[in-house]
């Protein structure tokens, strides 16, 4: 049985595309929207979004911990934030979030990517329902955001 390597989901939020993506972007915050991911922090000196800026995430699915280090790859105010995580010296998984301005706020799709994983995670994902987890993730995260969106109110933040 193969496993699906990407999927995406879409939700519209009233709220202007820089005020998502302040959210978004800010990667402090990924532990408020995400189920899996606990918290990150910025490393090896980066301080926010930025074509490769790199930043530790603490993940828990269940009874499994582990974290992870990501290289931000894309970085557009208001546009796309996007990012990869690797393993080693090779890219695994690239998340993504589009932002599509809309006649009320914001359309943001949520993506990822299966660049490359090792054996033992493809054959792991063959006996657990890793694809549905992560796309009920994705939907959990977007709400989330779209909340946190919209109870803001006044001008959006600075993005950088």
């Amino acid at each position: 049985m193969a496993t699906p390597t990407n999927d995406e989901v879409t939700i519209d939020v009233s709220a202007p595309p820089e005020r998502v993506y302040g959210l978004i972007s800010d990667i402090t915050r990924m532990g408020e929207w995400s189920p899996e991911c606990r918290r990150c922090e910025w490393i090896d000196g980066a301080t926010g979004p930025a074509v490769g800026a790199r930043f530790r995430g603490h993940n828990r699915l269940g009874p499994l911990r582990w974290s992870t280090t990501s290289k931000v790859v894309a970085a557009d105010p208001g546009r796309e934030f996007a990012f990869t995580v690797i393993l080693g010296d090779r890219d695994e998984t690239r998340w993504r979030y589009r932002l599509e301005p809309t006649g009320s706020g914001t359309s943001i799709t949520e993506s990822y990517e299966f660049v490359w994983a090792p054996l033992r995670i493809r054959l792991g994902n063959m006996f657990m329902p890793r694809p549905r987890l992560l796309n009920q993730g994705m939907r959990k995260t977007l709400a989330r955001i779209k909340t946190a969106a919209e109870a803001q109110t006044g001008p959006p933040p600075p993005s950088g």
